[in-house]
C-alpha cells in the first residue's frame, strides 16, 4: 500500500464496461513526511474519497481490481482507504 492525497477527479463518458459507475480520482503519492513521490496515477475509489484527502492506494492489478469489488476490472491503482493521521515515533 502506498499513501497518496486526492488532487481532483476525472469524468469519462465512455470507460470499460467493467468500470461503469466507478469514481475516477487522481491521486498523488506521497512519502511519510507528506512530499510529493513520482507522478500522479489515475486510481478507482473504492471507499468514497474526496479531493484533498490522504488516502491508502495499491498498485496491483488483481489486489486493486478485487479491492474496489470489480473481478477482472482493467484497474491498476484502486483507493483502498481514507487515512485520518499518521504517527511516527
Amino acid at each position: 500500500m502506498i499513501l497518496a492525497r486526492v488532487t481532483g477527479t476525472v469524468v469519462a463518458t465512455q470507460k470499460n464496461r467493467k468500470l461503469e459507475g466507478a469514481k475516477l480520482l487522481m491521486v498523488q503519492p506521497l512519502t511519510l513526511e507528506d512530499t510529493p513521490r513520482g507522478g500522479e496515477l489515475l486510481a478507482v475509489d473504492g471507499v468514497g474519497a474526496g479531493v484533498h484527502e490522504k488516502v491508502l492506494i495499491v498498485l496491483e492489478g488483481r489486489a486493486a481490481s478485487d479491492a474496489i469489488g470489480k473481478k477482472a476490472a482493467p484497474v491498476d491503482a484502486a483507493i483502498v482507504g481514507i487515512v485520518d493521521t499518521v504517527d511516527l515515533p
